[in-house]
């Protein structure tokens, strides 16, 4: 009898648990990030006055984009937490970030506070759970 050898197509069960442990520190991390930020614009700032900041740098359609940009953050982040739909709403907030980097961060240049290091940040984190899904430690299934 012959042990199987593994391949370079067949990861460890090491490899693999220290994936599925680094998509869940994807996932808290980020899930954290977008929860504090749509709660900010939810009860912090109002919904009205999001709108309002919104209108004033130039987001089109600032009273329906508040609402919409708060309920995604937040309910899309306490999803990332969760493990749940990870890859519906990893794009859906990537497409949130690319938005707020092409109307907002980008003629801040680069750099924080106002530049789009951050922004980037946060959709690199959502493309990649868009792309892996949330990994074994999840509530949701990870296929």
């Amino acid at each position: 009898m012959t042990t199987p050898t593994r391949t370079a197509q067949t990861p460890s069960r090491s490899a693999t648990s220290q994936a599925d442990l680094g998509l869940l520190l994807l996932r808290l991390a980020a899930g954290l990030v977008f929860v504090m930020h749509g709660y900010q614009k939810f009860f912090m700032n109002s919904v009205a006055g999001t709108a309002q900041f919104f209108g004033s740098i130039g987001v089109p359609l600032p009273g329906l984009a508040a609402p919409l940009v708060a309920g995604v953050e937040l309910i899309g982040g306490l999803l990332l937490i969760l493990g749940l739909f990870p890859r519906v709403v990893g794009a859906l907030l990537a497409v949130n970030m690319l938005v707020a980097i092409l109307l907002v961060h980008v003629k801040n240049g680069f750099f924080n506070p106002n530049g789009v290091e951050f922004p980037l940040l946060l959709l690199a984190a959502s493309a990649a759970l868009a792309l892996t899904g949330a990994g074994r430690y999840a509530l949701g299934k990870t296929a």
